[in-house]
């Protein structure tokens, strides 16, 4: 069997921390390190530098005997989407069967975006999960996604990762995987995915035929009479892998559907936040009812109540509960429920103000809506961001993105990846919540996580960890004109942030770009104590940085995963100490 070495196998880029002992002339001494402080690089001046991956970063680090050393930081290319691995094809789709899904001529679709990675360690073996988050446009339309099972060796020596199997993960019994984007590890050592950009089923409903979502169905179940259902994605998919290396993935219905960037579980295994991707969304909360089970539990959308426009603007949050359900009710609901099973609509606004309907813009649809008689938790459940406006949750958010936790300070960041359309003043909106200035740069958000909060209709929320307050951390800095290497926004800082990740260890937030404001997408590690931003990677014009994952500890060595989309290349970057076997946060050594 040939063994593809690569640190992830739909990913460009891989950051990996040898043992504090590699760095030190007597290898014997695994001292414990103090802190790391970023040392950044320069942005790319060159054609070469602008067209590929790499990192001229360093590190400083800080041992606990007084000793510093500044390491270089490489990046090594190991992999690109389409190559094989024992047999099978990195980047491939694959129908209800399990069977790849071809062109006429035989060739394999092969996905250029890969995604999100989760490194994980299940009875004393190695597995990552991986998203492949769309596939080029082809004659077939759309088409399924994939989300992948690698088997992983791990040099016990080096820290070096090398993928011996992928397998692609059975999504049969929930219709296929829907745009799979970020992800996260949960506490209780399973993968936490998204589906992003669900379909619209009022629009579904209008025209069947031509929907994306049959051209879907049609593609997944090689089925060319199939009608999609659109109600069946949307969710949180989660996938557990077992103590033989089998992956199960279930989709958790009772969570909600949207458009879901990424989910991050509250250190009580119960409290879980959402990105919701596009225009005009949503901040959501889920509670589960019981710890480590994403089965049942009660959804919530913020009301944004302004208190300053500064940096991004600050708000109170006062969050509205949309409903309890559990997985198998909702789904049972999906499978027989239609958009115009659930609302009443009109066009004509006197009609409208007259028989009780109200008027939403969730999603960017501008619309006036009414929920039919007991029909409140399946519009709740299926429809969480219309009918979250109906119940007067702000539906003004734009480009949200990944959501990531500081356990240690309580304390939760989201990503705006462009801070306008609803986040700006908009009088003629149904609602005007958010009003803050423009910038097409976007920023980073930090919310305070607090207990004995109440909801909005003054019942307690059962979570330690409710988001209450929100304010910005972290802005882009749009130029007036372009620079003369094209960039509309300040190279030096950070802009269209995408994909977050925190390090409890480091102290250090890691973001990954997404955006045409930079020519080149960046990749920045920013210390939440010293507020030094460090930029420590440059993706090929074109291409943005996605899917990174911080591992402080995995058999003694520290990785930072992360991709490329577009490019499609994988590899990593070496050059940083080790952190696993500290046995103390830094932050307990300052």
């Amino acid at each position: 069997m040939k063994k593809v070495k690569y640190v992830a196998p739909l990913l460009s880029l891989a950051v990996l921390f040898p043992t504090a002992a590699n760095v030190f002339a007597e290898s014997s001494k695994n001292i414990p390190v103090e802190k790391v402080e970023f040392i950044g690089m320069a942005a790319p001046d060159t054609n070469e530098e602008r067209s590929k991956m790499y990192s001229e970063a360093s590190v400083k680090v800080t041992y606990k005997n007084g000793t510093q050393q500044t390491l270089p930081l490489e990046y090594k290319s190991l992999f690109t989407p389409g190559e094989v691995i024992n047999g099978k094809i990195a980047g491939a789709t694959y129908d209800v069967n399990g069977k790849m899904i071809t062109k006429a001529d035989g060739t394999p679709y092969i996905s250029s975006a890969p995604d999100s990675n989760t490194l994980l360690k299940v009875n004393g073996k190695l597995y990552m999960v991986n998203h492949y988050e769309s596939l080029p446009s082809s004659e077939l339309g759309n088409m399924s996604e994939t989300m992948m099972l690698n088997t992983v060796e791990q040099n016990k020596e080096t820290g070096e990762l090398t993928v011996t199997d992928i397998t692609p993960i059975d999504f049969s019994a929930d219709g296929g995987i829907w745009t799979p984007c970020a992800g996260s590890l949960s506490p209780w050592n399973t993968h936490l995915g998204s589906e992003e950009y669900e379909p619209d089923a009022k629009a579904h409903e209008a025209n069947p035929e031509k929907s994306s979502v049959t051209q879907f169905a049609r593609n997944y179940y090689q089925d060319p009479t199939a009608i999609g259902n659109p109600y069946l994605y949307g969710y949180v998919p989660e996938v557990s892998i077992d103590e033989k290396g089998k992956a199960t993935a279930v989709k958790h219905y009772s969570m909600g559907r949207l458009s879901i960037e990424n989910v991050k579980v509250a250190p009580d295994n119960r409290t879980v936040y959402f990105g919701d991707d596009g225009s005009y969304t949503m901040a959501f909360m889920y509670v589960a009812d019981q710890a480590k089970n994403l089965s049942a539990g009660s959804l919530y959308a913020a009301k944004w109540i302004q208190t300053g426009e500064e940096n991004g603007g600050s708000a109170k949050l006062e969050w509205i509960k949309l409903g309890h359900a559990t997985d198998k009710e909702i789904k049972e609901l999906a499978q027989s429920t239609k958009f115009s099973d659930i609302f009443e609509t009109t066009t004509n606004a006197e009609y409208a103000k007259a028989n009780g309907f109200t008027r939403t813009k969730a999603g960017g649809r501008d619309e006036w809506l009414k929920v039919k008689p007991g029909m409140e938790k399946a519009a709740a459940f299926l429809e969480s961001r219309r009918y979250g406006a109906l119940q007067g949750a702000t539906a003004e958010f734009n480009k949200m993105e990944t959501v990531e936790m500081n356990k240690a300070d309580n304390k939760l960041y989201m990503t705006m990846s462009t801070i306008s359309g609803g986040m700006t003043a908009n009088p003629t909106d149904p609602t005007d919540d958010i009003h803050v200035p423009k910038i097409n740069a976007g920023g980073i958000y930090e919310l305070n996580l607090a207990e004995n909060q109440k909801d909005g209709d003054g019942n307690k929320i059962d979570s330690k960890y409710v988001a209450n307050e929100m304010a910005g951390l972290l802005m882009g800095e749009d130029l007036p004109v372009k620079d003369e290497d094209g960039n509309k926004a300040n190279v030096d800082k950070i802009a269209n942030p995408d994909n977050i990740v925190y390090s409890e260890k480091m102290r250090t937030l890691f973001i990954a770009e997404d955006g045409g404001n930079h020519v080149n997408n960046f990749g920045w590690a920013y210390n939440v104590d010293t507020k030094k931003l460090s930029r420590i990677l440059s993706a090929p014009d074109g291409g943005e940085v996605t899917g990174i994952q911080a591992i402080d500890n995995l058999n003694g060595f520290t990785y930072l995963m992360a991709g490329s989309q577009s490019p499609g290349n994988v590899g990593y970057i070496s050059g940083l100490p080790s952190l696993g076997n500290n046995g103390k946060d830094i932050k307990d050594n300052q």
